[in-house]
């Protein structure tokens, strides 16, 4: 196979790679405070095919993993009482899992049968005094802007909101988690807001991202009948070589 043919495989690949992605972001336009992904390219240098002959090695397309863009997404009111939305980019409710603490967006918070809050999947939220019960006989609970949790006109608590100085030590957990992937410590995200009785939206661009679903569809069929051009000018060329000898 052809150098051009090689590379134009190893682009089809990463690209096939990007429309996923691409197709998650416009899947998730509407999950609570999820967050953009793009694909991110570089370059890998490996031997030329030794059929062709050049001499310096080719330069095929790398997949280098995901980008995410934590950006703040639109808040949007609810008007419920456990539903809490941050204003402040970088910043995150902390929740506990079987595999330890976890770190989310997603503020769409309920209480199971004893009164805990929790995700919407049971997961534990945390305050600065632990797991938070609420009493229902006291009636709704009120949050402040810095978290601080009242409940009957008494302070019961403070919701751990939390941010990391490096924001690549996070990678997604399911459940609309992120986990901590490295020994960096979360610090207090003094400067975030909490707003009850709202959720913060998705920070995805559904025009843009349609948009980049059609070029991407574009580059694969252009990098497709490049290869294919190569495989046919191969292909004649053998034949017309065959004729001579």
């Amino acid at each position: 196979m052809e150098n051009a043919a090689y590379i134009g495989l190893s682009r089809q690949m990463t690209l096939r790679r990007e429309l996923d992605i691409v197709a998650n972001n416009i899947a998730n336009a509407d999950t609570t405070g999820f967050k953009v992904e793009q694909m991110l390219l570089g370059t890998e240098i490996g031997p030329r095919a030794r059929n062709h002959a050049i001499r310096p090695s080719a330069s095929f397309v790398l997949d280098k993993g995901v980008g995410r863009d934590f950006g703040q997404g639109a808040l949007q009111q609810t008007g419920r009482d456990l539903d809490f939305g941050i204003e402040g980019e970088g910043a995150f409710f902390t929740v506990q899992t079987t595999t330890g603490p976890a770190y989310t967006r997603d503020g769409a918070f309920t209480m199971d049968p004893t009164g805990r809050l929790t995700t919407q999947e049971g997961h534990p939220v945390e305050t600065d005094a632990g797991e938070l019960i609420i009493n229902p006989e006291l009636g709704p609970i009120t949050v402040g802007q810095d978290g601080t949790i009242t409940q009957d006109g008494e302070i019961v608590g403070r919701l751990a909101v939390v941010r990391f100085d490096t924001l690549t030590v996070l990678e997604k957990g399911g459940d609309n988690l992120y986990r901590n992937t490295s020994n960096a410590q979360p610090v207090e995200a003094a400067d975030a807001r909490i707003r009850q009785g709202m959720l913060e939206g998705s920070n995805v661009n559904t025009l843009i991202e349609i948009t980049n679903l059609v070029e991407i569809n574009r580059a694969y069929e252009s990098v497709t009948r490049m290869v294919e051009n190569t495989n046919d000018l191969s292909r004649r060329a053998v034949e017309r070589l065959g004729k001579v000898a």
